[in-house]
């Protein structure tokens, strides 16, 4: 892991010297989760999500992106229409800080250097890494355990379009489907709480974040062309 960001750096340096158009700005909204507790909504914002985002559009149809973003997600049985977790009755909540970097692919083009206006739905995947809490059940209480770290794989959807001369305004929303099932505590990795183990052991863990973005952009004016 530590090699993948090592060589990301060096990505992002030696591309950044050939003065293509940059974008950097934040992240602002909320986060979710799908898995064993509670409502089985997907796409259901209800807890704060926040973070940085950065961009190198490559051309007008594609960007390199790189983002880190925390949030946190709770959910209660008490929420859910189904009847086994209304009686089951748990609740938890935990914090996520991903870090990601991958490919933001445009519908349309996306050239921030012509005039005009410039609108276009989008699709971001990659690679992302999310630290947080490792969680197991005693009984109906939530406990805590060490820092743990799993892959996951994002799938973005969004519309961006350019409001000022120098800021993209951004509407996105994506899952996450973690290499991992400890999220909630149905599935602690301790062999040890093996008792502790609840739910459909058999599927991972999702977190969704909703949102908005708003980047500026820079960089000289670049020469989207065939090399």
């Amino acid at each position: 892991m530590n090699r993948f960001f090592v060589i990301l750096f060096f990505i992002f340096g030696a591309t950044s010297a050939h003065a293509q158009i940059h974008e950097i700005g934040v992240f602002l909204g909320g986060a979710n989760y799908i898995g064993e507790i509670g409502p089985a909504g997907y796409i259901s914002p209800r807890d704060p999500a926040f973070g940085i985002v950065y961009k190198w559009n490559k051309s007008p149809r594609h960007a390199w992106r790189f983002s880190v973003v925390h949030g946190k997600v709770t959910a209660k049985d008490a929420d859910s229409k189904i009847p086994a977790r209304k009686l089951r009755n748990f609740e938890f909540e935990n914090d996520i800080t991903e870090v990601s970097a991958g490919m933001e692919f445009d519908f349309f083009d996306y050239n921030l250097h012509e005039s005009g206006s410039k609108v276009t739905p989008f699709i971001y995947s990659g690679l992302s890494y999310a630290l947080y809490k490792g969680l197991f059940f005693v009984g109906d209480e939530p406990r805590y355990d060490s820092t743990h770290g799993s892959l996951a794989i994002p799938m973005t959807l969004g519309i961006k379009g350019r409001i000022l001369p120098h800021l993209v305004l951004a509407v996105e929303s994506g899952a996450r489907f973690m290499l991992a099932d400890d999220l909630d505590g149905s599935n602690p990795t301790n062999n040890n709480l093996a008792e502790q183990r609840f739910g459909n052991l058999k599927s991972n863990d999702w977190y969704v974040f909703t949102g908005i973005t708003l980047t500026y952009t820079f960089g000289n004016k670049p020469c989207f062309c065939a090399e």
